[in-house]
């Protein structure tokens, strides 16, 4: 019966609630950590989206007879590689394939905005509109280049933060 009292308390046996002083308190950079872990991969998932599109588009224009275009496909397997990448520094907290994910994809978005602008069909389109049905794939790779690169800033901020978090903290002398 005396147990059944002290149980019901709330209190657990053996405390008398002047124990806070040692229990230990969670850093709130380990909290950073995990919402920028789980940011950076919805924002790998929307990357990889998007090399997909860029993957589907080349691959439609080579087999159209154009040729493949070098920097096309180099965009495409260096942005491959750099998710492969930051998909396994963000699953192992690795800083330095962090770092290596975050240099290739923005080199890779840069090769696909140069492709787009090597291309120069968006600025005749957006002159003359009647051109729009005949020239669509070209601006829905514009479009994905335009958003890829707004992705691209997320990612580069994301990642910067989460490699602050992620290293300890400085200690002062």
């Amino acid at each position: 019966m005396q147990q059944r009292r002290l149980a019901s308390s709330g209190r657990p046996t053996g405390t008398d609630g002047s124990d806070f002083n040692y229990r230990m308190v969670v850093d709130s950079r380990y909290q950073k950590v995990a919402d920028g872990k789980s940011r950076l991969y919805a924002l790998i998932l929307t990357q990889a989206v998007f090399q997909l599109i860029g993957v589907l588009y080349t691959f439609h224009f080579t087999s159209k007879g154009e040729g493949p275009d070098v920097i096309a496909i180099s965009s495409i397997a260096i942005g491959s590689i750099s998710l492969i990448l930051g998909d396994l520094g963000r699953r192992r907290s690795r800083v330095t394939l962090l770092k290596v994910y975050m240099v290739a994809s923005s080199i890779g978005v840069l090769l696909s905005i140069a492709c787009v602008a090597k291309g120069n069909v968006t600025l005749e389109v957006f002159q003359t509109p009647t051109r729009w049905e005949t020239h669509k794939f070209e601006l829905l790779e514009a479009a994905r280049t335009a958003i890829g690169f707004l992705v691209q800033i997320f990612t580069v901020s994301t990642i910067t933060s989460l490699i602050s978090n992620m290293s300890p903290p400085k200690r002062t002398s």
